[in-house]
């Protein structure tokens, strides 16, 4: 999501009488690959860009294929393949070694229904949303490649391509139910084939941080680096300028429980006072939120646990699958820095459905098959 905003910021300060742009969406991805797709670059034929569609070494080729989409005003796929040890090939000996496709679609600032204008309406939406982009159509040029539907226009999608509305329904269903995105082939009534993306996008983490010491300055950073959406609980006295700059709201201890959450929420207990974060927890186990970390040593959740026994409420804290206490990955994290970076990485490996292991430990490929 931050890249899309990077790209909507470029998008509004454009001068139309001096610039024309393009963008440039992966949208296929086979075997190693840096990006996936989704990965976005915007293109000026002034030659500056924003985002990126790999690790730097397809970026230049495709800047000028761009280019020649906004003079021709003609949307394109062009394709990259590295599988092969051709040494005429852009990106063989830079670590590629996969193939990926990447769609070029002209934007024009008069048409208020554009690619990047269609972006704007998801940013801060708090659900995933699955954007529909068509491919190719067997045997024929469509003026309709690049142009993007969800799920309010699935119909005006059947009948442009005449396939079946409920076609189309079920592989959006799979693509929602699996969080992944995939291209499906479809054939219309003719007997003609054609591509489209059902590309899954997240909306971004919503970090709840509860705490007012000087840790959390360090954890708010790698938060905004990240472009997560940041919320935090503590006393208005202790927290820093930089966390009101950064954060989207501020709340004080006693308002932290009436804080919203959703299936993007990651909840951080770092308050360091036992009493704050024990009656906290309590709040957001009841609550239906997929991560929820409390900074610490093993025996305060222990202590905890033992506490809720003698309250008559049992609950094992330990075995409890959305609580990670002590929260973090295991890297030896001894600064707040540290700290903070093994738990924004354990955010993510959690959100992402990974263990957070040594990739040289892993089985088969880093990214799955799309």
């Amino acid at each position: 999501m931050k890249e899309i905003e990077k790209i909507i910021e470029r998008y509004q300060s454009i001068d139309w009488t001096q610039e024309k742009v393009a963008l440039g969406t992966v949208v296929k991805v086979e075997g190693s690959a840096y990006r996936r797709i989704g990965a976005r670059m915007f293109v000026s034929n002034n030659g500056q860009w924003v985002g990126g569609i790999s690790g730097g070494c397809l970026e230049g080729d495709a800047l000028k294929r761009a280019q020649i989409a906004i003079m021709k005003n003609k949307s394109s796929i062009v394709v990259y393949d590295t599988t092969e040890d051709d040494p005429h090939q852009i990106g063989v000996g830079l670590g590629c070694n996969g193939r990926i496709e990447v769609l070029l679609t002209p934007i024009e600032e008069t048409n208020t229904n554009n690619q990047i204008e269609f972006l704007k309406g998801i940013t801060d939406q708090r659900n995933a949303t699955i954007l529909l982009q068509i491919l190719s159509i067997e045997g024929k040029e469509s003026n309709k490649r690049g142009h993007f539907y969800t799920s309010d226009n699935l119909l005006q999608l059947a009948n442009d391509l005449e396939i079946p509305l409920s076609a189309i329904e079920e592989k959006t269903t799979i693509v929602y139910q699996k969080r992944k995105s995939q291209v499906f082939t479809f054939s219309n009534e003719s007997g003609d084939k054609c591509e489209i993306l059902f590309e899954l996008i997240r909306p971004k983490i919503k970090l709840v941080c509860i705490g007012d010491n000087y840790d959390i300055n360090a954890f708010i950073g790698i938060a905004t680096e990240l472009g997560w959406e940041i919320h935090v609980a503590g006393k208005a006295r202790k927290l820093g300028k930089s966390i009101y700059k950064h954060a989207k709201k501020v709340y004080s201890i006693e308002d932290a429980k009436d804080i919203e959450v959703d299936d993007y929420t990651a909840i951080i207990l770092m308050s360091h006072d036992y009493k704050t974060d024990f009656t906290l927890l309590q709040k957001y186990l009841t609550l239906d939120v997929p991560y929820i970390g409390l900074l610490g040593p093993k025996k305060r959740m222990v202590k905890m646990q033992n506490e809720l026994a003698d309250n008559g409420n049992p609950i094992d804290l330990e075995n409890t699958s959305n609580l990670y206490a002590p929260v973090g990955l295991d890297i030896g994290a001894e600064s707040p820095e540290e700290i903070a970076l093994s738990i924004a990485a354990e955010i993510i490996a959690v959100f992402r459905n990974r263990e957070g292991g040594y990739l040289r430990k892993r089985h088969g490929a880093i990214h799955e098959r799309t």
